[in-house]
């Protein structure tokens, strides 16, 4: 029986179940009835036929120059490339492919090693997503890694990404940036045991990332509890009104405290400042009943210093107007055009009344 293997096609004889050859492409010569038969495949395809080990192939010479043969180890994945483009990715174990019309090249990876490196953009996108994760580091920020619980080396700013193998891998982030912190709320008592409610606020930024998480439990809850007690302490060493007098040396104190502990919490405080002190309900109306009085006592004060400002002046003027006769008239004089001002006519029954104001102040 006659067999035509095409240009793309290439066929492979058998005798009884056992390979014998490679058959190229043209036309050949199959006896059937000895025992013989041919597979035709399309050379677009990766070699792989049922019931035939690789290895037995590859005993044959014109099979061998044929395809390009990778080996893939356990702990490794190649990216199988075809004239320059990525087409596929393949697992551990042995593989040929068909080099006669394209060309076949391998990128082997490593999947023993902690971190994914070595890779182009290109490479990066066709490993198989599950068989990494990634972390991203960002801008202000510090990477911890940490293979099998024990730490690696610090990450800069960038995005990482880490085998999911046998080893554990972690990645804690720890912000750089200068952080506030708001304390909102603290009852805190005085010494005369008035509970006041502080709303305080301060500004810290951290020094040493890798210390700040070995050796602290929770840093944040700890620079709280620092900042309170210091609050604390300030405040219960004075009374309610010495509180008040000297509330403006309160962030002073409180940032002094923080800074004078910021070594052993691995931060650097830079501000704080006092927002507002809330007083209980009761404080708060005494103290406004204590306003209104001190108002009302200033304004009786300067309402009875302008009173005996204008009985001064009142006695000036008469001393002046006693010793001066003509000023005494010109007094005269004003206030009868003030009542003339406000008088809009004048009806008279019978008389001369100009002329009797004239003689009036002739007469003085």
């Amino acid at each position: 029986m006659k067999t035509v293997i095409n240009e793309n096609e290439r066929g492979f004889l058998f005798k009884n179940g056992t390979y014998r050859k490679l058959l190229l492409p043209g036309k050949h010569r199959v006896a059937t009835r000895f025992g013989e038969s041919c597979v035709k495949v399309n050379v677009a395809h990766p070699v792989a036929l049922p019931n035939v080990d690789i290895a037995v192939l590859l005993r044959d010479e014109a099979f061998a120059r044929s395809v390009t043969r990778i080996d893939v180890p356990d702990g490794h994945i190649a990216l199988r490339t075809e004239d320059g483009r990525i087409v596929d990715d393949l697992y551990p174990g042995t593989y040929c492919y068909w080099n006669c019309f394209r060309e076949q090249s391998f990128k082997l990876i490593n999947t023993t090693e902690a971190e994914l490196g070595g890779l182009t953009a290109e490479q990066l996108m066709a490993v198989p997503r599950h068989l990494y994760r990634s972390y991203e580091v960002a801008e202000g920020e510090a990477g911890l890694l940490y293979v099998d619980g024990q730490f690696v080396r610090m990450l800069k700013s960038g995005v990482y990404n880490f085998w999911l193998n046998l080893q554990k891998i972690s990645v804690l982030r720890v912000d750089l940036r200068a952080q506030q912190l708001d304390i909102a709320g603290q009852e805190i008592l005085t010494a005369d045991k008035v509970s006041l409610r502080i709303n305080f606020v301060c500004t810290y930024r951290v020094v040493d990332a890798l210390k700040v998480i070995s050796e602290i439990n929770d840093y944040k809850s700890q620079v709280y509890a620092t900042t309170q007690l210091a609050l604390r302490e300030y405040i219960g060493r004075f009374r309610f009104d010495e509180l008040l007098e000297q509330k403006d040396s309160i962030a002073a104190f409180v940032l002094k405290q923080l800074q004078a502990k910021q070594n052993a919490l691995f931060v650097e405080f830079s501000d704080a400042g006092l927002k507002d002190i809330i007083l209980p309900g009761e404080i708060r109306d005494i103290m406004n009943t204590v306003l209104v009085a001190e108002k009302n006592a200033q304004a009786n004060v300067i309402s009875r210093r302008e009173e005996v400002a204008s009985t001064r002046s009142l006695l000036n003027t008469a001393r002046l107007m006693e010793e001066n006769t003509t000023l005494y008239k010109l007094k005269e004089l004003e206030y009868l055009e003030r009542i003339c001002d406000k008088v809009g006519t004048i009806s008279v029954s019978g008389g001369n009344l100009l002329g009797e104001l004239r003689e009036i102040m002739s007469s003085k």
